[in-house]
């Protein structure tokens, strides 16, 4: 996203060996339930992993390619598509951006806390209780997914320069 503000922060993208393992642990998790990660998958997967922070669908399509070519916006919103489908990333809608999803494939309800000032995100633990679920049911809702996002400072950005 790019640091809006005047200091450094620490990088939060994964190391290339633990990128692998996030990888083949998300192929596999695909393999279990007869799902393929394609090529285009794993690579929109991979650049999300290493980046550490939101990325806009623009950005990881001038990525895309290994050898600097962008990809075709198409290859790269159906590989979003079906990484948020399976629980792989998740979308964060305040800012238009894309995040790996840091708690594994589990079915959760996604938080983001985000830094309005560099534009760091940390996704953690939604505090979702009952009281959502019921208040669906009670209006013949379903819920498929949740995402919670709160604006606000990260303690690097808090800290006077």
């Amino acid at each position: 996203m790019g640091a809006h503000c005047g200091h450094d922060h620490a990088g939060t993208g994964l190391a290339e060996a633990e990128a692998r393992r996030a990888l083949a642990a998300a192929e596999a998790a695909c393999a279990v339930d007869g799902e393929r990660m394609t090529a285009p998958r794993r690579r929109v997967l991979d650049l999300l992993l290493r980046a550490g922070e939101p990325m806009k669908a623009y950005d990881l399509i001038a990525r895309f390619g290994e050898d600097g070519q962008a990809a075709k916006p198409p290859t790269v919103y159906r590989a979003l598509e079906f990484l948020e489908r399976r629980g792989l990333a998740h979308r964060i809608a305040s800012i238009s951006a894309y995040v790996a999803c840091s708690h594994g494939a589990d079915d959760h309800a996604a938080a983001f806390l985000i830094c309005d000032c560099c534009g760091a995100a940390r996704e953690i633990a939604a505090p979702m209780g009952d009281g959502l679920r019921k208040a669906a049911e009670g209006a013949g809702y379903a819920i498929e997914r949740t995402t919670i996002e709160a604006h606000g400072r990260c303690p690097e950005c808090r800290v006077p320069t």
